[in-house]
């Protein structure tokens, strides 16, 4: 049997414009990985190429140290591995500031190098103060991908936290979720003291 370790992911908030919202719950259904060109095989799942126009070149902003991801960038989206939770898990990033953080998911995996982490995000429903809705979408209405390589190592525990929060467009109520490359994290410990 392949070596394996242990990823857990989990989300967090930076203040962008999150302060405009009395909510912003963020459903996630699975993740996407993106395995080091031959540093694994692991199985693609087609499934995938729903969201395949999602960005997987940035360009990041020098205000908030947010990645602006377009729909023209698709490379690379092909060799994605797919992991999809029991359950789809929710997650209200206004609860998440000032480096709260909440766990989605964790799982078993062969020891590799990975290039990135992605989201399956498949709704986000924002209120704002005041009890207006917000209309908050996700890059080319595709999954967020953060572009901070890591490892799974025989019998450790990698955590990565993905960092996101909505930015708005514009003088209206209309939201884009944005990876904060600044706040995104990846930590290893052996999980026997949480370390």
């Amino acid at each position: 049997a392949s070596a394996t370790g242990t990823l857990a992911t989990q989300v967090t908030d930076q203040p962008g414009d999150i302060a405009d919202f009395e909510s912003c719950v963020v459903t996630t259904q699975g993740i996407w990985l993106k395995p080091s060109e031959g540093d694994s095989d692991g199985d693609t799942d087609t499934a995938g190429t729903e969201a395949d126009d999602s960005g997987t070149d940035s360009e990041r902003t020098e205000a908030d140290g947010t990645e602006e991801q377009t729909e023209a960038d698709v490379d690379e989206s092909d060799s994605r591995e797919y992991h999809e939770f029991e359950e789809p898990q929710e997650a209200d990033l206004v609860a998440l500031q000032n480096g709260t953080t909440q766990l989605i998911d964790e799982r078993e995996l062969d020891v590799g190098t990975y290039e990135f982490l992605q989201l399956d995000v498949t709704d986000v429903e924002g209120v704002l103060e005041g009890g207006d809705e917000a209309e908050v979408d996700t890059p080319g209405s595709a999954p967020l991908q953060f572009k901070e390589p890591f490892e799974i190592r025989e019998d450790q525990v990698t955590t990565f936290t993905g960092d996101f929060t909505p930015v708005r467009r514009g003088r209206t109520d209309r939201y884009l979720l944005q990876p904060v490359a600044s706040g995104t994290q990846v930590e290893y410990g052996s999980g026997d003291d949480g370390t």
